[in-house]
């Protein structure tokens, strides 16, 4: 069996090293220009300090290279992710990054060839022990974002250049509707069948107060009133109304496109948390899906997900 040919070896190589790059700095250029007058004065003049100074610059330049390569060397990063990203402000994104040997100093991370602005960064990273970047990043759109990769970039120790190393890393983030005020009411609350709904004339909820009555044996005695209680002389249980839990059911319309299905979304997303914080029950209806109506911040995040991917059903098909 013959051996495989360079050209193969060469990008195996390629594949398997993660591509560096190097960038002058506001400050690199400034001191790369003094540098190139140094040079032209030694020339020039023929001094032996100026020789000496120009030694000493070019050195400086050699050490800088040397180190920011050591520094981003035996790096290891996980992308970890973020709890909920909504379009438009900013939401707290986070990496996890461990180095094998050594130290690393000054590393700044971000998102490589995506929509996603801003980075982190860590200022120093000590051998073996895994460290979580934290960073502000923020989406322009509503939907899915794909992620191919994780930036590294040091400037470390001169600030003169800025060596980076992309890591690959493949991840979809899953970005939610803008939120803000919705304008449009939510429509009539659906009717459910008898016995379904909480009786509201039953006095043990979190509505209005109905009255004051001593409290049983066996009760709760957190809802004891202990001021009047203390008046009185026994223990006084508030009485409160409980709310009517209703049910209601959000819908997009089919047909909607570009910014009329942005501001949609949007204002489906703000009448669901808003009803869902007043402990209703609220359903989603798509042109291509339908979630059943639920209550509580699980329900509010499957809403969520189901108008991020509105639109976007191609991409969700590839990514499952």
């Amino acid at each position: 069996m013959s051996p495989p040919p360079p050209s193969l070896w060469r990008r195996i190589k390629a594949a398997l090293r993660p591509p560096r790059t190097l960038k002058v700095t506001s400050v690199g250029r400034t001191y790369l220009v003094v540098t190139f007058g140094v040079g032209l004065g030694a020339l020039n003049t023929g001094n032996n300090l100026l020789y000496l100074v120009l030694g000493l610059l070019l050195s400086v330049i050699i050490l800088s290279g040397v180190l920011s390569e050591r520094c981003i060397k035996d790096l290891t990063v996980r992308r970890v992710g973020t709890d909920g990203a909504f379009a438009g402000e900013p939401f707290a994104f986070r990496w996890g990054i461990t180095r094998r040997q050594g130290h690393a100093f000054a590393l700044t991370l971000s998102e490589v060839d995506s929509p996603l602005a801003g980075e982190g960064g860590v200022g120093y990273l000590p051998a073996g022990a895994e460290h979580v970047v934290r960073a502000d990043l923020t989406a322009p759109r509503r939907g899915p974002v794909k992620l191919t990769g994780v930036r590294i970039t040091t400037t470390w120790p001169l600030g003169l250049f800025a060596k980076t190393r992309v890591f690959a890393l493949e991840g979809t983030l899953l970005v939610y509707p803008r939120r803000g005020f919705a304008c449009a009411d939510p429509g009539e609350a659906a009717v459910g069948h008898v016995g379904e709904a909480n009786n509201p004339h039953r006095l043990d909820g979190t509505g209005d107060i109905a009255g004051l009555r001593e409290l049983g044996e066996h009760e709760d005695a957190r809802r004891v009133h202990w001021l009047k209680s203390a008046s009185v002389g026994k223990l006084l249980k508030v009485e409160r109304e409980r709310e009517e839990r209703r049910t209601y059911i959000l819908g997009v319309q089919a047909g909607l496109t570009g910014d009329a299905l942005e501001r949609r979304c949007e204002e489906v997303a703000e009448q669901a948390h808003r009803l869902l914080e007043a402990g209703h029950e609220v359903g989603l209806e798509l042109p291509q899906q339908r979630l059943r109506p639920g209550a509580g911040s699980g329900q509010e995040r499957a809403i969520l997900r189901a108008l991020a991917w509105l639109g976007f059903e191609e991409q969700r098909e590839e990514a499952a």
